[in-house]
């Protein structure tokens, strides 16, 4: 069996979809690495694989696998995957931690306006920096870590850290209680996503089915236009006979003159249909070429085309079940399956529009845990020193590692609890949105049954189609046996010189006629029971394509 992989294309756009987390080596190299926004586009495959000869010789199972692999309608179908995937990733952002850090520096001098500020002019220098962690969680909890610093210098004469150095830690958390509570409400917006990914592979497959079935139509047209021009050149062969025989019995004298121009005639509309059958040939071919991407590479559409099928009336096949048609195709086919999953999208939608409507209520907590340090000074009581001004008695040495032996030490808690409810008292907006998506839930579900009658219709048709094109193959079959005896008779008669020669050119067209309808209706049925394959969504599988 036939497996044709659809394999789908990567681009930049798809590596930044799925970038690296920091901070490894492969996160800088795709954060700073250019964006490369040049498509290269390759060239049509495996025709080589096909030449044979002097000519590109194509049975129908290797024609669609070149098709799947080049046709270029197949390839824009299959980013339309590559586009829900990356929606899927979109629908996870919410989730991802983020992580800030700000340093400052800060230098003042400014004017005293009292005693109490410890200096004339006040200089003062602050460095505080910040470091946050934060993230949201699938169940809706969101926490918040931070790490805080301050180094603040001064010449004020009432300081005794200086440089006083502050480090805290802390934790805060917020923990919705009714909006927003729980892992399924807050992976609603991803189940979504995937959902409409499932829609979007079988759309996918649908549009691949349309255009494999358009394909196919194609080859079938091709054998359609060859098998006339054949029958247009048997039947040039058959007028020439008549004019040569006609020119003959005209120079012996057992033909009136007058009798010549309707052979004449004959044979210069045999030309004629030669000619455009020709040109049918060739621009039936050209479609083809395109079908399979073989009009892109100048070295191979310049090749014939040789098609190996040929066309056989079906032989002894029995009749179809319509109701089993129908049952197959209710099963199969990718656009009722991707109206069904819609359905399920318009319940994803309805839950988060429910889940909207509710209070925002949510537990709030905190934990902070405070540390000091740097070099401290003491000094005397200026109110009650005899200078009347602050001196250092003591001098003990410190830094940054004693503000954080404090924070370690837990010493200097602080925490909190608390309840932060916002209640609309009217939220028409999410009252109208849930009602849209309620009528949209049952437009859906109309639109379900719409389809499944129109499947039923398709295949109903097809059905008749096929067995009407069965027996045409038969009574066209038959009207050539026929066809082939009359002219067969007329010409025995002629010999015979019991009948004209006008009835013997009424039973060569009879001829070319029937076997111009034999090749017809042979290509009809082929059609018709190609089109009852793509109707029942089984051409895939009958073809040995697998779309993935």
């Amino acid at each position: 069996m036939l497996r044709v992989t659809a394999l789908f294309l990567s681009f930049a756009a798809a590596a930044f979809a799925q970038i690296s987390a920091f901070p490894s080596a492969s996160y800088f190299r795709e954060t700073f690495s250019p964006v490369v926004t040049k498509v290269e586009l390759r060239p049509p495959a495996r025709l080589d694989d096909f030449v044979v000869g002097n000519q590109l010789e194509l049975s129908l199972r290797s024609y669609l696998e070149l098709v799947m692999a080049n046709n270029t309608e197949i390839q824009i179908q299959r980013l339309t995957v590559e586009t829900a995937q990356n929606a899927l990733t979109r629908a996870l952002a919410p989730f991802d931690p983020l992580a800030t850090a700000r340093f400052t520096s800060e230098r003042s001098r400014t004017p005293s306006n009292d005693a109490l500020a410890g200096a004339a002019t006040l200089s003062q220098l602050r460095q505080p920096a910040t470091f946050t962690y934060a993230q949201t969680l699938q169940n809706g909890t969101n926490y918040q870590v931070q790490y805080f610093a301050l180094k603040n210098a001064t010449n004020s004469g009432f300081q005794n850290f200086n440089p006083a150095i502050t480090s805290n830690l802390g934790f805060n958390f917020t923990q919705p209680l009714l909006r927003g509570r729980g892992a399924y409400v807050n992976r609603l917006p991803l189940m979504t996503a995937r959902s409409r990914l499932r829609q979007t592979e079988y759309s996918l497959r649908d549009q691949v089915l349309r255009i494999l079935a358009e394909a196919e139509l194609a080859y079938w047209n091709v054998v359609q236009a060859r098998e006339n021009l054949r029958v247009r050149e048997a039947a040039l062969d058959l007028a020439n006979k008549a004019l040569e025989r006609a020119n003959k019995e005209l120079e012996l004298g057992a033909m009136s003159p007058l009798d010549i121009f309707q052979p004449q005639q004959q044979y210069a509309t045999a030309e004629i249909d030669v000619s455009q059958s020709r040109y049918a040939l060739r621009q039936a071919e050209e479609a083809l070429r395109r079908q399979m991407g073989a009009d892109l590479d100048p070295d191979i559409r310049r090749l014939p085309v040789e098609l190996t099928e040929t066309v056989l009336p079906p032989a002894g096949t029995a009749s179809l079940d319509a109701e089993l048609e129908v049952e197959k195709a209710l099963a199969s086919r990718p656009d009722l399956r991707g109206a069904i999953q819609g359905l399920d999208i318009d319940d994803l939608q309805i839950q988060n529009l429910r889940n909207l409507s509710k209070p925002d209520l949510s537990l709030i907590g905190g934990y902070t845990a405070q540390g000091r340090g740097g070099t401290f000074f003491q000094r005397s009581n200026v109110f009650t020193d005899a200078a009347g001004r602050s001196t250092i008695v003591q001098t003990i040495p410190g830094g940054f590692g004693d503000a954080l032996d404090q924070m370690f030490g837990l010493g200097f808690p602080v925490y909190s609890f608390g309840l932060q409810l916002r209640l609309p008292i009217r939220d028409r907006r999410v009252a109208a949105d849930l009602a849209d998506a309620l009528v949209q839930k049952r437009r859906d579900t109309l639109q379900v049954r719409s389809v499944e009658q129109t499947v039923r219709l398709d295949v109903l048709t097809a059905v008749n189609q096929v067995e009407s094109s069965k027996a045409s193959v038969k009574l066209a079959a038959t009207a050539l046996d026929f066809a082939q005896k009359y002219l067969d008779a007329e010409q025995k008669k002629y010999d015979l010189g019991t009948s004209q020669i006008f009835f013997v050119l009424q039973a060569q067209n009879s001829l070319v006629n029937a076997q111009s309808a034999l090749v017809r209706e042979s290509i009809n049925y082929r059609r018709n029971l190609l089109n009852l394959l793509r109707r029942t969504g089984e051409l895939l599988e009958a073809r040995g394509v697998a779309v993935q």
